[in-house]
Formats: C-alpha cells, sequence, structure tokens
C-alpha cells in the first residue's frame, strides 16, 4: 500500500493535477464570463430584439447564456474527476470538452455566415419598421426599442430623420409632430414638433449605422471570447490525456509492484 501511495504521488502525476486544477480556474472565468455577457444582451439590449425580424441575435443570446451554464458544470466535473483520480470521469470530461469545442466552431461559422444576411434584412426593415409600428396598437416592444436606440445611439431615423416624414403615426398625429421626442436632444414632451439640427440628432447615416456597429462589435467580442474558450479547451484536453495516462500508468505499476 505505502509502495501504491508513493507511485500515485509522483512528480508529474501531482504537476499535472495542479495544472488541470488551474486550467478549470481559468475555464470557470470564462464560463462565467460567457453566462454573463449573455445575461446581460438579454437584460439589457432585448429592447433592439424587436427591432429585428431575425431571431438569430436573441438566439446567440440565449446560447450563450446555456454555454456558460454548460461549460461550468463541466469544469465542476473535471475537478471531481482530478481531485478523487477517477479515470472513467476524466473520460466524461474530456468529451464534454470536446464537444463544447465541437459547437463553438459550429456557432462561429453560423455567426460568421448568419451576420451578412442580418445585416442586410437590418437595412431593409428598420426603416419599415419604424414607419409602420411605432406607437401603433400592440407593438409597445418596438415603440420603446426604437426610443432606447434613438436615445442611446443619439440618432434619428432609420437612415435620417427624414424618414419620420412617411411614418403612420407622424402622418395621424395631431400635435403636428415631426419626429418622436426620442430624436430631441434634451427630450420633453411635444419637443418633436421641431426637427431643427439644434433640437433633434442628424447623425450622418441615422441609427442603422449606428446599430450595425454595435451588433458588429458584440460579435467581435464574442468571437475573442470563444478563441479564448477554444484555445483553454485544448489545452485542458492534452492536460487530461496527460493525466489520465499518468493515473494509468501509475495504477498498472503499482498492480505490478
Amino acid at each position: 500500500m505505502e509502495a501504491r501511495y508513493k507511485r500515485k504521488n509522483t512528480c508529474g502525476t501531482i504537476c499535472l493535477k495542479y495544472l488541470l486544477f488551474l486550467f478549470n480556474v481559468l475555464f470557470w472565468v470564462a464560463g462565467g464570463t460567457v453566462l454573463a455577457v449573455g445575461i446581460w444582451t438579454v437584460a439589457e439590449k432585448s429592447d433592439y430584439i424587436s427591432l429585428l425580424n431575425s431571431t438569430f441575435y436573441s438566439a446567440s443570446a440565449y446560447i450563450l447564456i446555456a454555454t456558460g451554464i454548460i461549460v461550468v458544470v463541466t469544469g465542476l466535473i473535471g475537478c471531481c474527476a482530478m481531485l478523487r483520480e477517477m479515470r472513467n470521469l476524466l473520460i466524461v470530461y474530456f468529451i464534454l470538452l470536446f464537444c463544447i469545442f465541437l459547437l463553438e466552431i459550429i456557432a462561429g461559422v453560423m455567426a460568421y455566415m448568419n451576420y451578412q444576411k442580418v445585416d442586410h434584412e437590418l437595412r431593409q426593415n428598420l426603416r419599415l419598421t419604424m414607419q409602420h409600428k411605432y406607437m401603433q396598437p400592440g407593438e409597445e416592444g418596438v415603440t420603446q426599442g426604437v426610443d432606447k436606440l434613438q436615445q442611446e445611439f443619439k440618432c434619428c431615423g432609420s437612415d435620417s430623420s427624414l424618414d419620420w416624414a412617411d411614418s403612420i403615426w407622424i402622418l395621424t398625429s395631431q400635435n403636428a409632430m415631426m419626429v418622436p421626442d426620442s430624436c430631441c436632444k434634451t427630450p420633453r414632451e411635444l419637443c418633436g414638433q421641431r426637427d431643427h439640427p439644434s433640437n433633434i440628432y442628424k447623425l450622418e447615416g441615422g441609427c442603422i449605422g449606428r446599430l450595425e456597429e454595435f451588433i458588429l462589435s458584440q460579435l467581435l467580442i464574442l468571437g475573442a471570447v470563444g478563441i479564448g474558450i477554444a484555445f483553454l479547451q485544448l489545452l485542458g484536453m492534452m492536460l487530461t490525456c496527460c493525466l489520465y495516462q499518468n493515473l494509468k500508468e501509475d495504477r498498472y505499476s503499482a498492480c505490478c509492484f
């Protein structure tokens, strides 16, 4: 038994266990980051989702949340397998890492392919959404999303403030509104009756340009996080294989001894 104990605590095995533990800490942090980004996207930017006809953006946010949870659970399994030196659990841990790695590659390819589609749909539909759904019955989500978009990005209209001239709400308004109050630099009731540049935002390119920049920046962040996690997973899979092999050799040596 003493020989077996010494065999199981060789320098190589101990170093691998510490390295795998460090990996799991980093993996947990990465999983927590992905989870936080997903929750932040849903909680803080959900108003913009109503402006997109495509479900790709909202689906991406929920995929991030699911991935973050899976990463955290996978890290817990890895720690249990490492501390208890359970080779079967190490195999499960390796398979989970590999599956998440494949999912990240697939998600990355889909994100790249769908971005062009989302961007095209956004340019086509944002103006129509603003003109036909703003302040209309049953479209409270769109109205809130448009107001938040114009205030946060300091813009007015899809391409310019002139887009509002064909809005159903403007055409049927009894208050001689030129643009929504959310276009005003200092929002207040009925301030949209005056569309002078000193009163409203006249951003070149309108809100569409700012929204495109926002979506692209989100994709870049997700891409950077994905690449970082993928690198960690490759390292984790190599360490898992090495630890599995060391435990197998140690146990074999102990039995022979």
